[in-house]
């Protein structure tokens, strides 16, 4: 059995995601696996690339071929490398970390109540509504006066 190392495609239209498997040369591209050792988000940037050193290694060992564009991949995580025994620099770039939702959702509740607090957002519409309603109001002083004055 000819077994190879190489990519099978997931995901979306415009949106693929990969998984470095090990299969046999005669199956469909997206066919049965004998096993997944990676996988490879080309769209994130940088790219995600995650890979099962042990088994890529194993794999290796016992005869599987990887296909030019695991090749490149493999290059990339070092394991290639590992395997030829060449001391060309390996290097897969860091992923940036994950913004915590939770922490920036209190954060900005936070700020809104404080905005809140001052009195920033109903002073200017308070500021608004007197500069166009002067005349309206003052002439309902008069008539809560006139009002007052007949209580008394």
């Amino acid at each position: 059995m000819a077994v190879k190392i190489r990519l099978k495609r997931l995901g979306k239209i415009r949106s693929p995601h990969y998984r470095i498997v090990i299969m046999d040369s005669r199956q469909k591209r997206d066919g049965r696996a004998i096993e997944e050792v990676g996988i490879y988000h080309p769209k994130n940037d940088p790219s995600v690339i995650r890979v099962n050193s042990e088994r890529v290694q194993h794999w290796l060992g016992v005869g599987a071929q990887p296909t030019e564009a695991v090749v490149a991949i493999l290059k990339r995580s070092g394991d290639w490398q590992q395997f030829t025994g060449d001391k060309t620099p390996a290097g897969i770039d860091p992923q940036p970390e994950k913004k915590d939702k939770t922490a920036a959702f209190n954060a900005a509740l936070a700020e809104s109540k404080d905005e809140s607090a001052s009195g920033a957002i109903s002073s200017s519409r308070k500021s608004k509504k007197t500069g166009d309603e002067a005349p309206a109001d003052e002439a309902k002083p008069e008539a809560a006066q006139s009002t007052e004055t007949t209580e008394a």
